[in-house]
């Protein structure tokens, strides 16, 4: 697998330490910073909680950020010139796990059915992003099994293998629609994947409830598992759901004006889901802390470059392709990145943020100081820097000469690219 060289070697020599680096340039300074990391991650965005400390700010001159970019470019096209579609290298397996799905959340209570299914039906079941990364992780770590003398023993052990692995892609993908559906309710949303959210269509008690169904589906798909560690990271998942959320409601003014409040609650609820879950697949497949670590790493840097890609687009894209309104965030008062990096550059939009977003004017004012930052700009570049992260954490992985699994890294790498060039 082709490298660029000193982004492995900074995976290799940082990782082994179990550290990372989170550098940032600003004014002209270079201020690298070596942050510990925790392999139970306890504090999971005390890199952001140090960096800020350290009055560090998120931006980058234009040749240290082309050059990210030119990173991510090289490691997506990967070393044999082979071009890897994520999605159908999975596909027949992502099928089945959709209906393995639809038949998981069949309720007995005709309307609480109708309700937790509504988002697994054909067709609005969205393009399966989470399911997709785990189970090319799945591959991407897979070992051959030397305990067995047999090819029956090692086969049937590998079945088994990979069926607990898509409950971890099942399970995943629960908790996030669940995620979802209660999100809408707190945001008094109206769509949600291009069609009407289920509160709007079927009220938000019932909304609510069958979120609450689904998250007791998947604890029962995770007891099934009989993995008290896997279960203990997946249940501190939904502890970081709830964490963020009200991280969100009872925010501060200093808080809605803080770059590291805000990457702090962007990794509670969007990132902990997918990096979690990648480590949870490492874990059932007998690998090492290091490596289960590395593919931790990798969900979350994922994870914060496709939120932050998401922040992007809700300024830049339309409600067509994103199946929601835009400019949603700040008009239900919450501030996302290209706003914070506005605010470094214009201190008076901080005036208008602290007032809210209540009256159309200040929604008007916000975008004005917007247009003129590069508020959106810097928005990107920090993402392309996660997602530079996340392919190093692949290109960090033990030496693996089988193709099948060189393939699903070189998907893994793919996705990364895929995620920052996004336009829905």
């Amino acid at each position: 697998m082709m490298r660029v060289r000193g982004l492995a070697r900074l995976a290799r020599s940082g990782y082994a330490r179990g550290q990372w680096v989170y550098s940032s340039l600003g004014s002209g300074e270079s201020a690298p910073l070596l942050l510990e990391h925790s392999s139970h991650f306890r504090n999971p965005l005390q890199s952001s909680r140090e960096v800020l400390s350290c009055r560090v700010i998120y931006s980058w001159v234009s040749y240290a950020i082309s050059t990210v970019g030119e990173q991510v470019q090289l490691q997506s096209s990967s070393a044999i010139e082979e071009q890897v579609d994520p999605f159908s290298l999975v596909a027949d397996e992502l099928s089945i796990l959709a209906d393995r799905l639809r038949s998981m959340v069949v309720a007995e209570v005709p309307k609480l059915a109708s309700a937790a299914e509504y988002f697994f039906k054909l067709g609005v079941e969205g393009k399966r992003f989470r399911p997709t990364v785990l189970l090319l992780m799945a591959t991407a770590l897979d070992l051959p099994i030397q305990r067995q003398t047999t090819e029956a023993a090692v086969n049937a052990l590998s079945s088994e293998l990979r069926t607990r692995q898509q409950c971890i892609a099942e399970i995943t993908e629960m908790i996030h629609v669940a995620s979802l559906l209660h999100d809408d309710v707190l945001d008094d949303a109206d769509t949600r994947r291009g069609i009407g959210s289920l509160n709007f269509v079927m009220g938000n008690k019932l909304a609510v409830l069958a979120g609450d169904f689904l998250l007791s589906r998947a604890c029962v798909a995770l007891a099934s598992l009989k993995n008290t560690e896997v279960v203990s990271l997946l249940a501190k998942v939904v502890e970081h759901l709830v964490t963020g959320e009200t991280m969100q409601m009872t925010i501060t003014s200093d808080q809605r004006c803080s770059m590291e409040y805000y990457m702090e609650k962007t990794y509670y609820k969007t990132a902990s889901l997918i990096s979690n879950s990648c480590k949870a697949i490492a874990l059932l497949a007998g690998q090492t802390s290091d490596v289960s670590n590395l593919a931790f790493e990798y969900g979350k840097n994922l994870g914060l470059a496709f939120q932050l890609i998401d922040d992007v687009l809700d300024f830049t894209g339309t409600s067509t392709s994103l199946g929601k309104g835009s400019l949603s965030d700040i008009r239900h008062g919450i501030v996302t990145a290209p706003i914070l990096f506005a605010i470094e550059e214009f201190p008076e939009l901080r005036v208008i943020v602290n007032q809210g977003f209540e009256k159309s004017s200040n929604v008007d004012r916000a975008l004005e100081y917007l247009s003129m930052s590069s508020g959106i700009q810097r928005t990107r570049e920090l993402a392309a820097k996660h997602a530079s992260l996340a392919s190093a954490a692949i290109d960090a992985l033990p030496e693996n000469g089988d193709e099948v699994v060189q393939r699903s890294r070189r998907a893994l790498v793919e996705l990364t690219h895929i995620v920052i060039t996004r336009t829905k």
